[in-house]
């Protein structure tokens, strides 16, 4: 039962991040954007990034409690918890290629 509510509190953050880092706060809160001088965050397209920013999170909220919760379903407790680390893990791996990728500058 513990587990389980890590995993759900864990998804909540993930839900938190995405609601909460927008165009106002974007220059305190995103890593790497803040350190950028005015001219780099200028040619930086901070809008299509924070969509691509946004969706992400929920969709990793979402689709990692579908599959831990599938596989605490049909597998175990422990193919559950090895299946949502992969997940999560990939996912980050995505995001910072993408994220990295000349698809955010102007």
């Amino acid at each position: 039962m513990e587990k389980i509510l890590w995993i759900i509190i864990t998804n909540a953050i993930f839900l938190g991040i995405a609601f909460l880092v927008n165009k106002n706060n974007a220059k305190f809160l995103l890593a790497g954007y803040n350190t950028m001088s005015k001219k780099q965050q200028e040619k930086f397209d901070l809008i299509n990034f924070l969509a691509f920013f946004k969706k992400f999170f929920i969709n990793l909220s979402i689709y990692s409690s579908i599959i831990y919760f599938g596989c605490l379903y049909f597998l175990n407790l422990r193919n559950a918890i090895i299946s949502y680390i992969i997940y999560v893990l990939l996912s980050f791996c995505y995001f910072l290629i993408i994220s990295n990728s000349k698809r955010f500058k102007r």
